[in-house]
């Protein structure tokens, strides 16, 4: 089954860019699709895929930089945004 995530991540810290750009620098080196902006990053691939690369991601932030939010909304299907 294939999903679609937006993922927004909120560190609750002061300095707040760089685990942002490390956030997204490991969804990418994931191997899913990644389409950062500038509120959110969306993310696509196999449902297994997805949810164990999201789960090593939370795991590691709050290991790595304390307490943070993570809000993620999911969709069922490919919703990867048409080129054309």
């Amino acid at each position: 089954m294939y999903l679609s995530m937006q993922l927004s991540y909120y560190p609750l810290k002061d300095d707040f860019k760089p685990p942002v750009r490390e956030v997204v620098k490991r969804l990418e080196a994931s191997g899913l699709e990644v389409y950062p902006n500038r509120m959110s990053t969306q993310v696509f691939g196999e449902f297994d895929a997805v949810m164990d690369a999201l789960s090593a991601l939370m795991k590691w932030s709050f290991e790595t930089y304390g307490k943070a939010a993570f809000t993620v909304n999911f969709l069922e299907g490919d919703r990867r945004p048409v080129s054309g």
